[in-house]
């Protein structure tokens, strides 16, 4: 018997197709024949084709036996250009009702013997059967390695690699990324930065980084350096990570900002909405050991010495026991750290030199802990941190998908405020999916937290519905974040003096402590603009009484969209 099935609208995000059911009694699926409409909203995917075939098997269930999955990738839907794709596994010899041992379940979920992913020709030619390759299949492997050896191709390459990661190689040296070389921020003035890294083409043993920088207005130069030992022998970007890493660093920093997945000179953020003349100059010391195991669970060991010093407007303000006003002129500490993290079933699209995750429906767990060691290397609090996350995507079938973030810290010990969480804010005119994005620097600290962050894209399901929208293939997104903390009393400078104090200007202070309703913020937005930018407004729900506030606010940002 022959199911067909289509979406309602043919720009849903769905397959259509067949499916063949047989009429013996069991109603299993025999065969199933699947495709996408020309006019789904899906990116760079022109046609796609997947073909399911199953098989009975002695106890009279189906198993499935082969998938073939064909696809048609470019940049249009019209255009001549483009990359054909075809992927065929096949499954044979089937184990069923006969258990394992337990070791099979520890460790990796998936048991691939010795040597699998190394046979040789003999094997394929053998074990294909009647899927043995075409003359033109079997020179595919030919044909892509006499393509790299093409100027023109490869001159296209470098300049796509250089448009999206920001390095031009030079074989065993990569220099980047193209977008620091230039920025501009109101302590350093105009700055320059030049900097690159070594590949694997150098060696997959060792890696090294680095970059110099000078500030115009400050006058000072500022750098990184570090130095990367692979344990496995493999490259440090690929899994599993097993490294160690010693670095250097002598930077510029905004308090609390952190712009994920760019660099914080980055000449487009070198334009910001409000007051910004808050920084700090820092000096780090680091050793970090990375260890994955093949479960997809990793953890870290670390060291660091931290010594910042304020810089622009900002200062650190203490109070005697007389009245008097004192002016520390840095801060040390000295710390180590444990950081855990599980992902399971964690799947990465792999480079040379970089690794991006997939997302999908399992959660990704993180619990990070920090001590500061008092007198350790002149630091000079003793404190504790923990950090917890639980990040995970819900699929939602037609209506898209959501990511949820969930976090929380808690500090132990007494410290002045800039080692208290400094709490993510944004004031450039990027959108920062991690970040508070009406929230201003500095603008609130917690010494206890819990936070959650909701983003939500429905993938056009209702633009899907609207004749002009629908050619568009623009995407609906709405976000709501909301974050809890405090300040305990021992932490409070009102009630300790001799802490740091909160930094005021002309306006009063800058920094607050939350009170008893969470900060929240939401957006509503349009992402996949030309398949790569997402616009968002943004309001901002309370404490808008703080001084310099805005309520609303148009973020972008860039997206490479599916």
């Amino acid at each position: 018997m022959e199911l067909s099935f289509i979406p309602r609208s043919d720009a849903d995000m769905l397959f259509e197709g067949e499916l063949y059911v047989t009429l013996d009694g069991n109603y299993a699926v025999q065969k199933a024949k699947l495709s996408i409409n020309h006019h789904i909203n899906l990116n760079w995917v022109r046609d796609m084709y997947v073909n399911q075939d199953f098989e009975k098997n002695e106890q009279g269930k189906y198993n499935l036996i082969k998938t073939d999955v064909k696809a048609d990738f470019g940049v249009t839907k019209n255009g001549k250009a483009g990359i054909f794709g075809e992927r065929v596994i096949s499954y044979r010899n089937y184990t069923l009702n006969k258990p394992r041992p337990d070791t099979t379940y520890s460790g990796s979920a998936q048991v691939v013997p010795d040597g699998s992913d190394n046979k040789n020709e003999q094997f394929w030619a053998t074990n294909r059967g009647a899927d043995t390759l075409t003359k033109a299949e079997s020179r595919v492997y030919k044909n892509i390695d006499t393509l790299q050896t093409i100027p023109s191709f490869r001159r296209t390459v470098d300049i796509l690699t250089l448009l999206f990661a920001g390095y031009k190689s030079f074989g065993p040296f990569e220099v980047g990324p193209a977008n620091t070389f230039y920025s501009y921020n109101p302590i350093e003035g105009f700055r320059l930065r030049f900097g690159g890294r070594t590949t694997p083409e150098l060696s997959k043993r060792y890696y090294f980084e680095t970059y110099a920088a000078y500030g115009f207005t400050d006058q000072r130069w500022k750098y990184f350096l570090s130095a990367t030992y692979s344990i496995n022998n493999k490259s440090i970007y690929k899994f599993p990570q097993d490294y160690i890493r010693a670095s250097v660093q002598q930077e510029t920093k905004i308090p609390g900002a952190d712009l994920q997945f760019v660099q914080e000179d980055n000449v487009l953020l070198s334009f910001k909405r409000g007051i910004n003349d808050k920084y700090l100059y820092n000096n780090y010391y680091r050793l970090d050991y990375v260890h994955e195991l093949e479960s997809h669970f990793s953890y870290a060991l670390g060291y660091k010495y931290w010594k910042q010093a304020p810089a622009g407007s900002l200062y650190f303000l203490t109070q005697t026991d007389g009245g008097g006003q004192v002016i520390a002129p840095s801060l040390t500490t000295s710390e180590v750290s444990l950081k855990l993290r599980y992902a399971p079933n964690e799947k990465f699209v792999q480079g040379k030199i970089y690794r991006y995750t997939l997302p999908n429906k399992y959660p990704v767990f993180h619990l990070d802990f920090t001590d500061g060691i008092k007198g350790l290397a002149g630091g000079q609090y003793s404190y504790q941190t923990v950090h917890a996350g639980i990040e995970k995507r819900v699929y939602l079938s037609q209506f898209g998908y959501t990511d949820v973030v969930l976090e929380g810290g808690y500090l132990f010990g007494q410290v002045p405020f800039p080692l208290l969480t400094i709490h993510r804010a944004n004031q450039t005119y990027s959108y920062q999916p991690d970040s508070y994005n009406l929230m201003n620097f500095m603008e609130f600290v917690s010494d206890h937290y819990a936070s959650v962050n909701i983003d939500h894209c429905f993938n056009g399901f209702f633009f899907n519905k609207i004749p002009l929208f629908k050619r568009l293939k623009w995407r609906e997104c709405i976000t709501f974040k909301a974050l809890y903390g405090g300040v305990r009393d021992e932490n409070n400078p009102a009630l300790h003096p001799s802490l740091f104090q909160f930094p005021v200007d002309q306006y009063g202070p800058i920094t607050y402590a939350l009170g008893s309703a969470p900060y929240t913020e939401g957006s509503v937005g349009i992402s996949n603009i030309f398949k790569f930018f997402r616009v968002d407004l943004v309001e901002r729900f309370n404490y808008l009484d703080n001084p310099n506030t805005v309520r609303f606010g148009i973020r972008t940002r860039a997206v490479f969209d599916f």
